[in-house]
């Protein structure tokens, strides 16, 4: 009898213990009913008619590639016409897709992304009451996918603007928007990482996230538990195109200062360098006789340009740039970017081992984010392949003229350690190291001379853009 009556309280305090340990659990949650409650009303869908010609065999996704797994890379997330939509002999249809975005003034300011209203013809705007409003672009800029738009009305609930840099990994957030079209739908998660920097977009540190993102969350905010917003979402990694936990947002204090410019102007003026920079990898700080990879490394200069102008040169490794220390190459864009036109900024570099001032005039960054010069050559008849595996042939005068006159060796082949290094055929070669190129004759006696095991870099160029490939010589 005593040893069932102890069973019974043995068992009756392990239940007790656990329903404890579940409600502690519990309280440790975050709670987002208040967060929905209070700044549901903040967020607006976005609807987006675009007049199409039919017989276009009109791609959702424009100038994508066909790789599927490509085209789901870093997609924006509208859902426009479905392709081959209305092949109906030339005439025009309307295409639509959808979107979010937040109210940031009483009078009917509301930020979004750039994709969400592109080359609009007509955007709509749904409040959380119901109300429906058209809306003027106010303006957009594609380099942070930030837009401005404006509905005329008044008293309205607006957001309030939180601090990303005070935004910590693995706290929760909460992102509310039409996904798929379902208005005032809210997911959560938490802060995966900070300062992500992605590829084409060079002027944006990406809060990196968990929460659930899906095509028509575009420029909706993404709140702390304080009901503050601290991002803009923008861009997901998915195959599928759903959500697969990796989601990006732009920091509102990049959205908000986008925003004040646009609201000013409708453009943005941002500062210029004219350089080509990348990513210092160990191996191309080893060739460069560094010992860390701190900096930003110019892969090639624009002449005539502000940094051309300042004696800024390919191979040199930016280390600070107007006060600020650069850490990694996303980091000089956006010190740059940041840094108003005329103004003269103190640049620290690392060139051939040794650290260098120089002063540099900044100058405006042209409008076109795409506007480059054409660079290429074709390939040319074999040769000898030298110790990397390099078949190398001079440049003809017409070629030269391409490379505004800079000397450069053609590659007719590439095998061997090279090619495992990534340089093919057609692309030239314009440096070794630090050193510029003269002739086929002296860059192989260059590469003879590097010990087995060695790392050196060659600066390639590859139609309009130019790198440091590193390649370690074999034994």
């Amino acid at each position: 009898m005593l040893k069932s009556w102890i069973s019974a309280a043995s068992l009756a305090f392990t239940l007790a213990v656990t329903s404890f340990s579940q409600i502690a659990i519990a309280n440790n949650l975050p709670d987002f009913t208040e967060l929905a409650e209070k700044h549901g009303a903040e967020v607006v869908n976005i609807s987006v008619t675009q007049v199409m010609q039919a017989g276009n065999n009109v791609s959702p996704f424009p100038g994508m590639p066909d790789d599927p797994d490509l085209q789901e890379f870093f997609k924006h997330f509208g859902i426009p016409g479905q392709p081959g939509q209305g092949d109906q002999g030339g005439q025009e249809y309307k295409s639509q897709s959808l979107g979010s975005g937040f109210i940031i003034s009483a009078d009917g300011y509301i930020l979004t992304n750039a994709h969400v209203v592109n080359e609009a013809d007509e955007v709509l705007v749904k409040l959380f009451d119901k109300r429906e409003f058209k809306a003027k672009i106010i303006g957009a800029d594609k380099r942070t996918d930030v837009a401005l738009i404006k509905i005329e009305a008044t008293n309205l609930p607006k957001a309030t603007i939180g601090d990303p840099v005070a935004l910590k990994v693995g706290e929760w957030v909460a992102a509310i928007g039409s996904p798929f079209g379902l208005e005032n739908t809210m997911t959560a998660g938490i802060v995966s990482a900070k300062g992500r920097a992605l590829p084409q977009e060079n002027f944006v540190p990406f809060i990196q996230t968990d929460v659930a993102i899906n095509p028509g969350n575009s420029g909706g905010p993404l709140y702390n538990l304080r009901g503050e917003v601290v991002g803009i979402n923008s861009q997901i990694y998915s195959r599928s195109g759903g959500s697969m936990g990796l989601s990006f947002s732009i920091p509102i204090d990049v959205a908000i200062d986008v925003s004040n410019q646009l609201k000013a102007s409708g453009k943005i003026t941002r500062g210029w360098l004219g350089v080509a920079i990348q990513e210092l990898t160990k191996d191309l700080a080893e060739s460069f006789g560094m010992k860390n990879t701190n900096g930003a490394l110019i892969a090639s200069v624009e002449k005539g340009g502000p940094a051309d102008k300042g004696g800024l040169e390919a191979g040199d490794v930016i280390t600070k740039f107007d006060g600020k220390a650069i850490t990694t190459s996303s980091d000089l864009p956006r010190a740059v970017g940041a840094t108003k036109p005329g103004k003269i900024a103190a640049v620290e570099i690392l060139r051939k081992g040794a650290v260098k001032n120089l002063n540099i005039g900044v100058g405006e960054m042209p409008n076109d984010p795409n506007d480059t010069a054409p660079a290429g050559s074709k390939p040319a008849s074999k040769a000898e392949a030298n110790k990397i595996g390099l078949t190398l042939k001079e440049l003809t005068p017409q070629q030269k003229k391409k490379l505004n006159g800079k000397n450069g060796l053609l590659v007719a082949e590439s095998t061997g350690v090279a090619a495992q290094a990534g340089i093919r055929r057609g692309d030239v070669i314009l440096g070794l190291n630090n050193s510029e190129i003269q002739s086929v004759e002296a860059f192989n006696k260059q590469i003879i001379a590097v010990p087995a095991g060695k790392t050196v870099a060659v600066l390639v160029q590859r139609g309009d853009n130019t790198l440091y490939v590193p390649i370690k010589v074999a034994k």
